[in-house]
């Protein structure tokens, strides 16, 4: 089973090789996704991996708070996203 983690106030700087490279450590990453302004394409600063349940949990304990690029990174469980409402 895997679990999406959210990493909020990565550096604008950071790309998804890095942000694995880091992940990586706590064990097997499936996939790195950051997020990215629709118009613009500059990063908006935060991103989701996907890893293994318990190293999941690992990655989450040791990485939230944690130094990344001169940001604190925020790291935790990502919560299933609330459906929006239609644009018009």
């Amino acid at each position: 089973m895997s679990k999406s983690i959210y990493v909020g106030n990565l550096p604008w700087s950071a790309n998804e090789e890095q942000v694995q490279d880091l992940f990586a450590e706590y064990g097997n990453v499936l996939s790195v996704k950051l997020v990215s302004d629709r118009d613009t394409g500059r990063a908006r600063g935060f991103g989701f991996v996907e890893m293994e349940d318990g190293d999941a949990d690992s990655a989450i304990e040791a990485l939230d708070n944690f130094s990344f690029g001169g940001r604190t990174l925020r790291v935790n469980e990502a919560k299933p996203r609330a459906p929006r409402q239609p644009r018009y």
